[in-house]
């Protein structure tokens, strides 16, 4: 008597499967949520990058208690990819406020920031930065002055997402003597404090004097991001010297939001960039005095018709 074959399949191929089905139908995973984490939790460590990103999202949305110590162990994993402890760091500085008892994991990522390994002090530092978590601010203000410039740039960072009003006092000193790079990510994160408009705007006006001429550009991307074109047609009009040609195209694309009065007053010079050597200079001029023209047609057209 011939045995019948049987046909074994591989576990994680169905566990694989099984937490795909979750992935791609929310409804199947809420329906079956008191089984469906602990398998996705299992399929976390063995699928591959792609299916754990998923995996990392869905569960950082819907299962935060259940997935804030997976997410501890990939970023305290040093064998762990980079970009998935990079994930998994975001993912929990996003559950933290949601946890009923996140004391013990903030203990183990506020003495990860003094680890040896800058990588972990760098994953730490994200997984810290939550709105409202002030016992992270001082061990984070020395990270400011870490030897690494990720783990740097990372607790300005992180600073910024505690949106507490008294750090930015510090960011701005910090400007004044840190290297480049902290610089130019200090400058992107100024705007995320919102009751120090004034003095954000402030901060990107007096960097539009600076000797890097990439960092005036970032002041002038920054600036037309929190302040009207009309309220600063003057820093606006000081850039078409600029030496920097992208700094000057720039300011043109920005000054041709600017009404018609404003930009009146600077016809002479936006005639002047018509010289300009860069093209995309000249492109920028072109379009705002066609601006001032159609619309002084449009004007004309109107005062003769109500003439009739």
């Amino acid at each position: 008597m011939k045995k019948s074959k049987v046909i074994t399949f591989e576990p994680k191929e169905r566990l694989f499967e099984k937490a795909s089905s979750y992935i791609e139908s929310l409804e199947l995973f809420l329906e079956e949520h008191d089984k469906a984490v602990p398998l996705l939790l299992k399929a976390l460590k063995y699928a591959n990058d792609e299916l754990r990103q998923e995996i990392i999202m869905l569960l950082g949305s819907f299962a935060k208690q259940e997935m804030a110590l997976p997410l501890y162990q990939i970023i305290a994993d040093p064998n762990e990819n980079e970009e998935i402890r990079h994930s998994a760091s975001i993912q929990l500085s996003v559950i933290f406020p949601f946890l009923r008892d996140p004391q013990p994991l903030i203990d183990h990522l506020l003495e990860d920031l003094k680890s040896p390994d800058p990588k972990l002090r760098v994953y730490a530092s994200f997984a810290l930065g939550w709105e409202g978590n002030v016992q992270a601010a001082i061990p984070l203000i020395e990270l400011l002055y870490d030897s690494d410039i990720d783990v740097q740039t990372t607790a300005v960072n992180a600073l910024s997402n505690l949106r507490d009003d008294r750090i930015f006092d510090l960011m701005v000193e910090r400007m004044e003597n840190g290297p480049r790079e902290q610089k130019r990510c200090i400058l992107f994160n100024l705007w995320r404090f919102y009751s120090k408009q004034k003095e954000v705007i402030s901060v990107y006006l007096d960097y539009l004097d600076h000797e890097d001429p990439e960092l005036r550009f970032d002041a002038l991307v920054l600036l037309r991001s929190v302040a009207e074109t009309d309220d600063y047609v003057p820093a606006y009009r000081k850039c078409l010297r600029d030496t920097n040609p992208r700094i000057r195209a720039l300011a043109l694309k920005e000054l041709h939001k600017a009404s018609k009065d404003k930009l009146l007053g600077l016809k002479k010079d936006i005639e002047a960039m018509l010289s300009d050597p860069d093209m995309e200079v000249k492109q920028a001029a072109v379009k705002i005095l066609t601006k001032l023209k159609t619309k002084s047609t449009t004007q004309a057209r109107k005062s003769r018709s109500s003439d009739l």
